[in-house]
């Protein structure tokens, strides 16, 4: 199996254009989730298995919102709170 891709430029940004080779049964599971949730082709069927994974399987950590959280903080300047009992004292704790 092999996927080849083309960047094409939308109105929406960049979409990703894939030639992908698939077995007849992933053909099958394409065809049952396109005709069971009335999608007009397989790209929409393959958009929404990808959805369904990243929101069941995909630790939030992993995923691309988290990602770009966690650079943002990266960026962010670090508090210098001192000893942990200064930082106790700060929260009153």
């Amino acid at each position: 199996m092999g996927i080849n891709m083309v960047l094409i430029l939308g109105e929406g940004g960049i979409m990703v254009q894939a030639f992908i080779k698939i077995d007849d049964h992933t053909n099958r599971i394409l065809n049952i989730i396109k005709a069971k949730y009335g999608l007009k082709d397989k790209s929409e069927a393959i958009d929404m298995m990808a959805t369904q994974y990243e929101e069941d399987i995909l630790e939030p950590e992993l995923r691309p919102e988290y990602v770009e959280k966690a650079k943002k903080i990266k960026k962010e300047k670090a508090v210098d709170v001192g000893t942990t009992k200064d930082l106790k004292k700060r929260l009153g704790i």
